[in-house]
């Protein structure tokens, strides 16, 4: 494959060539280039021109959208989300302000920040007869598979912002997924545990309003931490939007069938759920647990090294950063924090965890496969020592990504001439064979 350049100044006018060397035909693909990131080979009309397709299992090397929210380099450490460095957001900003950011691209004035705010708490409630939705779960579900069913389900409860092709109806849906989230996550945690539904409060702001629903009960009053409450921000902050991931895929995948888009969100929520994608930070605890003590972690960092020992350090490195996670950075800060604030620094698996951290940040090893602690190893552990059961890591996980799905999804609808995603596939199965009565088959 040669390349060369049609149309100086252009980037939509370069062009690849490809060579059939069986025919000797030639084929010129045009080359695209945004405005960060690699130069894109445009293979839409491939099929057509060529009767071949690509093949990319993973996608690793394709580009399935134009995208204007989230920035990512791998090999630099960079996330960015429009433009905005996400040390500069977690440090300065706060979850609302990255709502609003993702949603219209630029950061919010007063008055637009104060109007966003106020739109969000005033749909945090859900629909009260959801509250009968919930009971027909066993206690024991799993809070994810709660919801999966509850946002599903909401869909059945707001006809009036269901219609993708009205401006408005989407604006309030995604106001509405967004906002109650939360209180979504929430129910399902006092659902499995026997403790009554705690309301949303209209004076609290998005974070301290999900730790107050998380924990609060009747009897007495919950006093809201303010170490707490902002790392729950930075928590949602971080975990806003990370480009086309799996959960962000599936849901532009289900969104370009005219789903409606709290349908779309549930999708993304079964995908987040897999233990490869948003349950990253709750194998990170599990391991620690298998782990057990101290005494232990050389024998586990050996096993690690070696390629024929199935164990693997779980929050460590990651598939996108070939450098230092760089919201990892923001959230190591948080942590040793978190675990100040709480007292817990000789917590015996909060305190192998930081001697781990220590291990992997000097070893020649860990430093040399940059096998860095990524944002999942810290957040467990503070979600651990900020008193949250394993089994919602991912909800929260999903409660914070909520608003990166919808900045996606959004993005999708309103791309001109914007498509059904249907991907290809290399078939590997039989070729035509004529059908045998059951009686006549040896």
């Amino acid at each position: 494959m040669s390349q060369q350049t049609t149309a100086a100044g252009d980037a939509a006018k370069d062009t690849v060539t490809l060579i059939d060397n069986a025919t000797g035909t030639r084929y010129e693909l045009p080359v695209y280039e945004g405005t960060a990131g690699p130069r894109v080979v445009d293979i839409g009309k491939l099929y057509g021109e060529t009767g071949m397709f690509t093949y990319d299992p993973g996608y690793s090397s394709t580009g399935s959208c134009r995208s204007a929210i989230t920035y990512i380099d791998g090999e630099e450490g960079i996330l960015m989300h429009r433009g905005y460095p996400i040390e500069q957001l977690a440090e300065s900003s706060d979850f609302m302000e990255v709502c609003y950011l993702l949603l219209h691209g630029e950061l919010p004035k007063g008055k637009e920040k104060t109007d966003f705010s106020h739109s969000i708490t005033y749909h945090s409630m859900v629909h009260e007869q959801i509250t009968n939705f919930f009971r027909g779960f066993r206690r024991d579900a799993h809070p994810m598979a709660i919801m999966c069913g509850v946002v599903g389900a909401l869909s059945a409860f707001y006809h009036d912002s269901t219609d993708i092709r009205d401006e408005h109806q989407r604006t309030v849906a995604s106001h509405r997924l967004i906002a109650k989230m939360p209180t979504i996550a929430a129910m399902a945690y006092k659902y499995s545990v026997g403790q009554p539904f705690i309301y949303p409060r209209n004076d609290l702001d998005y974070a301290a309003n999900f730790l107050h629903q998380m924990f609060a009960v009747p009897c007495e009053e919950y006093k809201i931490n303010p170490v707490l409450a902002r790392a729950m921000d930075r928590i949602f902050i971080l975990h806003a939007d990370h480009e086309q991931n799996a959960s962000t895929s599936t849901v532009r995948l289900a969104g370009s069938s005219g789903a409606n888009p709290f349908a779309c969100i549930a999708a993304g929520i079964a995908s987040l759920w897999g233990p490869a994608h948003g349950g990253a930070n709750e194998a990170v605890v599990k391991m620690l647990e298998e782990i057990g003590d101290e005494s232990r972690m050389a024998d586990y960092l050996r096993r690690a090294k070696d390629r024929d020992d199935p164990f693997r350090l779980m929050g460590f490195g990651h598939r996108v950063y070939k450098n230092y996670d760089p919201r990892a950075m923001v959230m190591r800060e948080t942590c040793h924090e978190v675990l100040a604030e709480l007292g817990l620094e000789n917590e015996p698996m909060l305190k192998m965890a930081m001697k781990l951290e220590k291990v992997a940040l000097e070893d020649e090893y860990f430093i040399e496969k940059k096998l860095y602690p990524n944002v999942d190893f810290y957040s467990g552990i503070i979600l651990r020592a900020m008193g949250f059961p394993t089994s919602m890591f991912t909800v929260l996980f999903a409660v914070a990504r909520t608003v990166g799905w919808i900045a996606q999804w959004k993005e999708m609808i309103e791309e001109p001439g914007q498509r059904i995603g249907r991907p290809r596939q290399l078939y590997t199965g039989a070729t035509q064979r004529d059908y045998v009565p059951v009686e006549q088959r040896g």
